[in-house]
């Protein structure tokens, strides 16, 4: 018998029995495999869903259980904002930059708001309000929240601004849990047959299509026949040290992975019998110094005393320009107006304070005339609203002048800057994986962050959007799989 790799495809004709049989295979049990689970059933599809740990879960349960939805939804409109189709999926464009799929950012816009129905219907609970100002997630039961870059720079003028984080009706932090378990039941009275404690180790091709998969149980290699298609649902590649090395190697700037058993897995295997992975060098992180949201009325500046940012944007999209900056550290600029201790969580430590910026930049240890001057040049054009090097918005763009002052530090090394990759398996609409040609490989769908989806650019990212692309595209990878 041929050996049984991760890295190649094994072939049908040497399986020497089928231990399972069925039409849809999912490899994976997060919020992905769950939504394309209900779908395949829904189609009167026969599925198996493989799950390596012990339970669901994967990235979508540490999640705060926020999803990015937009173009006029029930809170929106309560809340008084006319978001368009258009403007969502502009915005949706633009946070791609320069790795965006417009096909998905085109087809998640048309269909969000039957998306967002498709949710209530399977039982997740929205209360429907708005709860204004800048939040990480909300720690009551608040549905919509500003959870990206809308109302900031360049965002903001090529796309009309509304919120569009909606978060599942719980109490608290960790949202995603409840989500999970939701639809997970839902899975479940449907008929999806669940096996945990099965890890997926190789593809079976017959030819060139892809027509199961091989599980590990109980140290058992067993045979999965899938008539319709496999459907992979592993997350991401943040604890594959050496993936990272070879595709993300800026990632090791920052010290604290999200996941849950995201090896890359599904990227190999896909990769394995041919599919494409790309934009594998992208990453979202971020540092929490929203809280308290006083501190994006601050300064960013790095080593050299000079800002690199609009602060008034996502705090993910600050974190990871903060990443791009030489030094191993940045500092957070505050006066006694805005300044608040941070969380302890964010490992964020006070620098250097002063009565003056000089003696601010003083005991920074920085050139004379360097930080000083950058907040000469801001506050001096703060106060007349404006902010001709990087558009930080009027209200959140105010001078920093009632002394003393404090520079926070944000050390790469120690502060909680959390990370997890965004690259994958190339993907169309329909779920389907793609080769380098960009033609379907037969058999074979995937979702979720094991594939590059609509958060492909750490630079754009916006809370909502990994469990907008997993639930939205499982759900079409599940509806192709059973077609």
């Amino acid at each position: 018998m041929p050996d049984i790799s991760m890295v190649r495809p094994f072939p049908a004709s040497a399986v020497p029995q089928w231990d399972f049989a069925t039409d849809v295979a999912i490899i994976g049990f997060g919020a992905t495999g769950a939504c394309a689970a209900i779908e395949a059933r829904t189609a009167g599809a026969r599925v198996l869903l493989f799950e390596r740990s012990s339970g669901s879960g994967g990235a979508s349960a540490l999640s705060g259980g926020e999803i990015y939805i937009g173009g006029g939804t029930d809170a929106q409109r309560a809340a008084g904002f006319d978001d368009t189709v258009e403007d969502f999926t502009a915005y949706l464009k633009l946070a791609g930059g320069p790795c965006v799929d417009e096909a998905k950012c085109e087809l998640y816009g048309r269909e969000a708001l039957d998306h967002y129905q498709w949710l209530k219907d399977q039982g997740v609970p929205y209360r429907g309000n708005f709860l204004p100002g800048k939040h990480i997630e909300p720690t009551d039961d608040s549905t919509l929240i500003w959870s990206g870059s809308e109302a900031a720079a360049p965002f903001c003028h090529a796309a009309r601004p509304a919120p569009r984080g909606h978060v599942i009706q719980h109490v608290g932090w960790g949202g995603g849990r409840p989500l999970v378990n939701i639809l997970e039941a839902r899975a479940r009275d449907l008929g999806t047959e669940f096996h945990c404690d099965a890890r997926a180790v190789a593809l079976i091709t017959d030819g060139a299509r892809v027509c199961g998969a091989v599980v590990r149980i109980d140290n058992t290699n067993r045979f999965v026949r899938a008539t319709k298609g496999v459907v992979l649902a592993t997350g991401g590649f943040v604890f594959n040290d050496a993936m990272r090395r070879k595709y993300c190697p800026d990632s090791f700037r920052v010290n604290s992975p999200i996941g849950d058993k995201d090896d890359g897995i599904g990227i190999e295997l896909g990769v394995s019998v041919g599919g494409d992975a790309i934009h594998m060098d992208q990453f979202f992180t971020t540092c929490p110094w929203t809280m308290p949201e006083s501190h994006a009325y601050g300064v960013f500046v790095n080593r050299a005393g000079q800002r690199f940012i609009n602060e008034d944007c996502y705090h993910g999209r600050v974190s990871r320009c903060a990443v791009d900056q030489d030094g191993g550290k940045v500092y957070l600029l505050l006066d006694m107006a805005h300044f608040v201790q941070p969380l302890d969580l964010a490992g964020i430590t006070i620098a250097g304070t002063g009565n003056t910026w000089e003696e601010v930049e003083a005991e920074l240890d920085m050139a004379p005339g360097t930080l000083s001057a950058t907040m000469a040049v801001y506050n001096t054009h703060a106060r007349a609203g404006r902010d001709p090097l990087f558009d930080k918005q009027v209200p959140i763009l105010t001078p920093l002048d009632q002394a003393p002052f404090v520079a926070l530090e944000l050390n790469f090394a120690t502060s909680y800057f959390s990370f997890f990759t965004l690259g994958g398996l190339r993907t169309s609409t329909d779920g389907e994986v793609l080769d380098r040609q960009g033609q379907p490989i037969a058999g074979l769908y995937a979702a979720g962050r094991c594939t590059s989806g609509l958060p492909a650019w750490g630079h754009g990212y916006s809370s909502g959007m990994s469990l907008a692309d997993c639930t939205f595209f499982g759900r079409q990878a599940g509806k192709a799989a059973a077609a």
